[in-house]
């Protein structure tokens, strides 16, 4: 393969251009340690030894980082290792091996996401946000499942914010009571598990 690309990233990294395509990145001295120049090839054997020697532990090495800084799912680690520049073969050996000490686990995150959010956020908000993380129908329909069971599981929630907003103590202000069930209804709670809520603790203010 021709290296037709030797750019500059940052002032000690740069990314490397094989046959017009994007291939990896690596810092300026790996650059002359292999002696790498625009308009010649790089052969098989380079390839392998850049790949072994240097590609492969540390993108194991990032990932590792990136689950430290904070918890993720198998796809945004995955699209992250993408940012990075690491090849497709690299990225997949770095997913089989935090796997493989369980650093990542999907239906493990999705459960957490929900439990820490069920309390302020309606299933319908917790469900949007869940498919913005990259993770299977599957395994977000199973969390769900596990979280809320047979159950909307939306009325502890509404209630938190109703007292939250001191919706008992304005209940005589049509106003005020009409501004928060619209709020309540633009983060996807069912006006059914308003009212019942409302109903159901109205006399408890």
């Amino acid at each position: 393969m021709i290296i037709t690309k030797i750019e500059p990233l940052t002032s000690k990294k740069c990314r490397i251009e094989l046959d017009g395509e994007t291939s990896f990145a690596l810092y300026k001295g790996e650059v002359s340690r292999f002696h790498l120049k625009e308009g010649e090839e790089l052969t098989e054997e380079q390839q392998k030894k850049i790949k072994n020697e240097i590609l492969r532990k540390r993108a194991k090495l990032r990932a590792m980082h990136l689950l430290t800084l904070s918890d993720r799912t198998e796809g945004e680690l995955r699209n992250r290792l993408k940012k990075d520049l690491y090849p497709e073969e690299v990225i997949e050996e770095a997913i089989t091996y935090v796997k493989k000490f369980g650093y990542i686990d999907d239906e493990r995150y999705a459960l957490h996401f929900i439990e820490v959010r069920k309390e302020s956020k309606s299933r319908r908000e917790i469900l949007m946000l869940l498919r913005q993380k990259n993770l299977s129908a599957e395994k977000i329909e199973w969390a769900m499942e596990q979280s809320y069971g047979e159950t909307g599981g939306d009325q502890e929630a509404i209630l938190k914010i109703l007292q939250k907003k001191r919706f008992f103590e304005n209940i005589e202000d049509p106003v005020k009571v009409q501004k928060i069930y619209g709020y309540l209804a633009r983060k996807g709670f069912r006006y059914e598990d308003i009212r019942q809520v409302v109903q159901n603790n109205i006399g408890n203010a």
